[in-house]
């Protein structure tokens, strides 16, 4: 089914070229030698935090609000983007839903359901497309499972980290293992950096950076699991080495996938960050992994 205002297939593609060529010729926004707004970037992630945080240590249904409010926002970039660039059609109203639906799923009834949900969803955004015909639903049907999987699934996983014994501190962990990463990569990139790690992927990385990740995100986790959830250090700077690798490889992972696209950013939504998607990025790969690290260090 065509939402009203999509262009046709052959304007689509002809479109999708064009914005894929212009995209190309931009250059990232802000200053700064890692190419990004800093003040607004810092202002925006710290809002994020506090927001997170407030959900986790007040109300534990927030974390809900918040998760499903996360996960439709992702549905959403993901869709735009892929409709900027490609000839793809992904419809919007039942990535969105199921969105929400895996997310519920996942928090009330574990991953069993959650995998449920991802079936359901994928099968309704296929019927949808039904509409315009099959040559559509074949076409759609990646864009429908990649929209559907990367972002909502991912992120479903929080949900039933939180459900585990001490899981709010749990999910605390995480975030700030996989934060620690960023800034220990962010800081020894822009002050150590001078052997590229995927120059054709994200240019701006370097291994010197790549270092700085592991090696905060591992002393840092060693320390919060220690005091937090009394997890031994050698496990701890095993957690925090795992998700520092894991985040950088989702970082990497978006920014392939923006390439593909064509596309600066997901969306404008975030100053300095672009999407949320954008800030997501590391954050998608490492929740899945913390809930199945967890279940074996610190099974509740």
């Amino acid at each position: 089914m065509t939402e009203p205002g999509s262009p046709d297939e052959e304007t689509g593609r002809t479109g999708a070229k064009g914005r894929r060529r212009a995209g190309r010729g931009r250059k990232p926004q802000g200053g700064g030698r890692a190419g990004r707004n800093l003040p607004a970037a810092i202002a925006v992630g710290l809002s994020l935090g506090l927001v997170l945080l407030a959900a986790l240590l007040i109300e534990p249904l927030a974390l809900l609000v918040v998760l499903i409010v996360a996960s439709s926002v992702g549905a959403w970039e993901m869709t735009r983007a892929i409709r900027i660039g490609t000839a793809a059609r992904p419809p919007l109203i039942p990535l969105i839903a199921g969105a929400a639906v895996m997310t519920g799923l996942a928090w009330f009834e574990g991953a069993d359901a959650l995998l449920l949900g991802l079936v359901v969803t994928v099968a309704a955004a296929s019927l949808w497309r039904l509409a315009d015909g099959f040559a559509a639903v074949r076409r759609d049907f990646t864009p429908n499972l990649l929209i559907s999987v990367y972002g909502p699934f991912l992120l479903s996983f929080a949900a039933m980290l939180v459900q585990m014994e001490d899981g709010n501190l749990r999910v605390i962990c995480t975030i700030v293992a996989v934060v620690l990463s960023d800034t220990g990569g962010y800081a020894a990139g822009v002050f150590l950096g001078k052997h590229p790690m995927a120059p054709k992927i994200s240019p701006k990385k370097s291994w010197e950076g790549f270092a700085g990740s592991v090696t905060a995100s591992a002393i840092g986790s060693a320390a919060l699991l220690f005091f937090l959830l009394e997890v031994p250090v050698v496990w701890g700077l095993l957690f925090g080495a795992l998700m520092s690798v894991v985040a950088v490889l989702g970082d990497l992972a978006e920014s392939m996938l923006k390439r593909d696209l064509g596309v600066k950013d997901m969306s404008n939504l975030l100053p300095g960050h672009g999407g949320l998607m954008d800030r997501l990025d590391s954050i998608l790969f490492a929740v899945p992994t913390a809930y199945l690290l967890f279940s074996i260090i610190a099974p509740s």
